[in-house]
């Protein structure tokens, strides 16, 4: 007997923990607007205005929208894995190899992504690393990077509120 509710004790548990760690991936499913007001503005660089994101199982799809100055929306489509895989896409004419992986103890997404530019000046390649975080009351989605390219880094965070 105590057997039996030492296995039904442990079971409800680890069970209690999937589910907890599942419902805060969760969190992110949605569509997130840009809060200017509280981001981070790096001028000379694309400013993410909105990002739909579909957290199902171990991958998370998202859908970007970033403004490069000129008023217009351009946006692209992602699909990754949150083990750390490296996945490839083309943005823009761009190739982009991204990893995501998330961190239950931490409770956060990191993401880190390179992408070969071809500018006035020849080459160069963009490096980002986010760190994505949704506040308790899941309202909140903070984006912080940490950008390199041609040597020069910028860092900072969009603010992102729930637009549904």
């Amino acid at each position: 007997m105590k057997k039996t509710s030492l296995f039904v004790l442990m079971a409800f548990i680890l069970s209690s923990a999937v589910i907890d760690a599942t419902a805060q991936k969760m969190n992110l499913n949605g569509k997130w607007k840009a809060d200017v007001s509280k981001s981070s503005v790096v001028s000379n660089n694309p400013f993410l205005v909105r990002i739909d994101v579909k957290i199902s199982g171990d991958s998370i799809f998202t859908e970007r929208y970033y403004d490069i100055g000129d008023g217009q929306t351009y946006p692209f489509t992602e699909n990754l894995t949150l083990d750390g895989k490296e996945h490839d896409i083309t943005v823009y004419d761009m190739p982009r190899k991204t990893t995501a992986i998330w961190s239950e103890d931490e409770g956060m997404l990191k993401l880190v992504s390179s992408m070969s530019t071809y500018g006035g000046s020849g080459p160069a390649d963009f490096v980002s690393k986010e760190t994505w975080k949704v506040a308790e009351d899941g309202k909140i989605l903070t984006i912080s990077f940490a950008n390199t390219m041609n040597g020069s880094d910028s860092e900072g965070s969009f603010v992102m509120t729930r637009a549904e």
